[in-house]
């Protein structure tokens, strides 16, 4: 079995075993068999039924019972099996079956970020004091479990949870129903897809724990970034030191293992534990993971699926937006009704200063507070000591197995990220693997510290890298020494969109605009857990600190702030829809950062931010509280906009259970009440609808205000809204005019609707094309 540096960033690691993993994975032998919205209120019953349907295939109960894995039966109706290809051919033609999905494998893609937000006790009206901090709602959090001994979750002045509740705390290794409380009230695992998959797990492996208890440390910290309780003087190896909480402090919590710290999460399993998540009663569900593209159809992924059911009760759905930017059509979990999650940054920074043989100094960024510094070191290039028969470009970037160990031992190792090798962390395992000093890492300029905090390591930007080169030609002994790394604190410019997020439009369904928003996902502490080394499960170590602490960066840990907020919101406006709440948020979020100027997207190079990188923009939780006007939408119409992607109506009606008289239209695609417009494909001349719902002053006038996408003409009509006591919803129409005669690239504005108080912008996405047949004989 593979290990790693517990101070490896999460996602390098489970990127890495994931990887592992799938490489012998020829293909699944475990299915899901979605039947849609339940026909019976019976969960019995439904079970039974599916027990019956494998029956007829299989030819027996007894063979039925060995081959199920789970019945869904809750919040939908369905079930994972493990069937050889021609059985689950032959199950698809059941006619009771909407579709049958092989099993897949997801990946998982704090101290200051709260108070950066504004979401802080001191602001007596603001969402934190409003929402009474989360009280009365309770997050589902779908990760990798737990680690309950953390302060973050302890439940000091939490009151009895709701009577509502249905949720359990389930039992396994090393957790037992003590470790549920007031805080955290409920806990459940799930393996089976997992282990049908890859093989049963063994808890004396000292890996994982077969239980709700996290060993990886990811579901830990989303799940203490969202509802985590006041904990003082908290930090990461003395950076960021603070207050650490979570964005909801007096939610309830709800964990639900999905993902295991060998491989990733089973689509069989996330759906069992959506179908548990929808009975035992949340209000929200958190899910910072997801598959890379090639994106799925919505009746292919599980997320999808499960989501889909949640908001038909009322549950709002959490996503992370993916980690493979900055490369456009690259963002996930693109579904409608689900709030995908773009990660920005904050405004700590934590520096180390390197300072060179001849007293010149360079400043990058580390975690490393460890020993060994304040000493000089000889410092060589990688590509100068490349290991025999190794090219330089390899060796350049300090890649695995490709630097001479005899020449690096004891030596700084200067790396240049490349094309194929964009990982300090790799760099730095593989200059400790061969017995360097330290790394120096020059990459493209980005706030995410991906260095690990074990090893000395200082990431750098290209340009104070190719200073070191300058250096090092110029001196016979060139030696350099690190100092320690500090925290400051609003020096830097904020927030910007990091790097790594993934970014829009998306591949599947180009008129939805992905991500919605975004949210703090750089450098975040949080806690942690004690065992993520994977060596320590059954160590003492992991009774240690009552507070462990990490600091991480994903858009992970961007969607667990949204959750927070979202449980706020709904403790204010308890009767909001989820599409209504992510409407608020989306609604008012901002275009700039705390300086005025407009958000910059980093990347290569840095632009201004757009909606594919931020979708409405960064989120402004207080804001949020009184959004004007809000664009609901009711499930019935993602149903049409279903129907207008062109999925079989006879799936829909099972999917659904309930008539909608919809028809395959692409007017539903560019109709659907989105608080955004998207047309990929705008001609010549095109209408769109909306909807508004006035939640301000009941006798309210909005009026309309355009910037235009460059090269288009827009025409709002009526461009005054005007609401009372009996109109209280208004719809509007909006008109696209191409000016442009060539296939045009996409171009950004805004439509706004201001009363002198509110401004409700939403953000306008267009594309020009040209006609087929213009375009065959240009």
């Amino acid at each position: 079995m593979a290990s790693f540096p517990s101070s490896w960033p999460c996602g390098v690691v489970l990127a890495l075993l994931c990887s592992l993993f799938l490489l012998g994975l020829a293909s699944s032998n475990v299915y899901i068999v979605y039947m849609g919205e339940r026909h019976t209120d019976e969960p019995n019953l439904l079970e039974d039924s599916h027990h019956q349907i494998l029956s007829d295939i299989l030819g027996s109960k007894e063979s039925a019972k060995e081959s199920i894995l789970y019945s869904y039966k809750h919040g939908f109706s369905g079930f994972a099996a493990v069937l050889s290809q021609s059985q689950a051919k032959l199950i698809a033609d059941v006619p009771e079956v909407v579709h049958v999905v092989p099993n897949r494998i997801l990946n998982l893609h704090t101290t200051r970020s709260w108070d950066f937000l504004q979401v802080k006790p001191q602001i007596v009206d603001g969402i934190l004091s409003e929402g009474h901090s989360g009280l009365g709602t309770i997050i589902g959090v779908m990760d990798t479990g737990i680690w309950p001994e953390s302060e973050s979750f302890k439940d000091d002045g939490m009151g009895k949870f709701p009577s509502r509740w249905k949720g359990i705390c389930q039992e396994g290794n090393r957790f037992n129903r003590s470790h549920c409380n007031r805080k955290i009230i409920g806990a459940r695992w799930y393996i089976k897809g997992y282990e049908a998959e890859f093989g049963k797990l063994s808890p004396s492996d000292g890996i994982e724990f077969l239980s709700p208890r996290d060993a990886v440390g990811h579901g830990t910290h989303t799940s203490s970034t969202a509802s985590g309780a006041e904990v003082k003087n908290a930090n990461f190896r003395g950076l960021a030191q603070g207050i650490a909480r979570g964005g909801a402090p007096s939610s309830w919590l709800a964990i639900y293992k999905v993902c295991w710290a060998t491989g990733g999460c089973s689509s069989a399993d996330l759906l069992a534990a959506f179908d548990d998540a929808i009975f035992d009663g949340v209000d929200i569900i958190s899910a910072s993971l997801g598959s890379p593209p090639p994106l799925s159809t919505y009746v292919d992924d599980a997320l999808a699926i499960g989501s889909f059911h949640a908001l038909a009760r009322g549950i709002s759905v959490v996503c992370s937006a993916g980690n493979t930017g900055p490369y456009p059509q690259t963002v996930i979990n693109t579904a409608p009704w689900v709030m995908t999650v773009a990660a920005s940054t904050i405004d700590p920074d934590f520096p180390a200063v390197i300072t060179l043989g001849n007293n010149q100094t360079v400043v990058g960024q580390s975690f490393y507070t460890g020993r060994g510094l304040n000493k000089f070191h000889p410092i060589v290039y990688g590509a100068d000591i490349a290991a025999t028969n190794i090219d330089g470009t390899s060796a350049g970037s300090c890649d695995l197995e490709t630097l001479n160990a005899t020449l690096a031992r004891g030596k700084v190792i200067l790396c240049f990220q490349s094309r194929w090798q964009r990982s300090a962390a790799i760099a730095s395992k593989s200059v400790l693997e061969i017995n360097g000093a330290g790394v120096i890492f020059a990459q493209f300029p980005t706030k995410d510290v991906s260095c690990p905090w074990s090893f000395p390591c200082v990431q750098v930007d290209f340009e104070a890298g190719t200073s070191l080169l300058t250096y090092m030609a110029a001196s016979r002994k060139p030696v350099v020494k690190f100092s320690f790394s500090k925290t400051v604190i609003g020096q830097q410019l904020a927030p910007e969109i990091a790097y790594f997020s993934s970014r829009g439009p998306s591949s599947l369904a180009p008129s939805v605009l992905k991500p919605d928003i975004a949210a703090p996902g750089v450098d975040i502490l949080a806690s942690w857990s004690p065992a993520s080394s994977y060596k320590l499960l059954n160590s003492p170590q992991t009774k240690a600190s009552p507070f462990n602490s990490k600091i991480d960066s994903g858009t992970s840990m961007a969607c667990p702030h949204i959750s927070g907020i979202v449980a706020l919101l709904k403790g204010i406006h308890p009767k909001w829809s989820p599409a209504a709440i992510k409407s608020a948020l989306v609604t008012t979020a901002s275009m700039k950062d705390e300086y005025g100027q407009h958000t910059v997207a980093e990347g290569a190079p840095h632009k201004q931010a757009d909606p594919f990188d931020y979708g409405g923009g960064h989120v402004d939780p207080n804001k949020a509280l009184d959004p004007g006007l809000i664009y609901d939408i009711k499930p019935s119409d993602y149903v049409c906009f279903l129907y207008a992607m062109g999925y079989n109506s006879t799936a829909i009606r099972l999917m659904t259970r309930v008539h909608t008289p919809c028809h395959k239209s692409a007017k539903f695609l560019r109709n659907l009440n989105l608080p955004s417009i998207t047309l990929p494909e705008l001609k010549q001349r095109m209408t769109v609808s909306r909807t508004v719902t006035n939640v301000g002053p009941v006798n309210s006038i909005y009026v309309a205000r355009v910037q235009a996408p460059a090269g288009i003409d827009v025409s709002v009509e009526p461009w005054i809204l005007t609401f009372n006591s009996t109109t209280k919803k208004l719809k509007f129409k909006v008109t696209f005019c191409s000016q442009l005669k060539v296939q045009g690239r996409y171009s950004f504005g805004n439509l706004y609707w201001e009363d002198g108080i509110h401004v409700v912008r939403i953000p306008v996405v267009v594309r020009i094309v040209i006609n087929n047949h213009l375009y065959s004989e240009t």
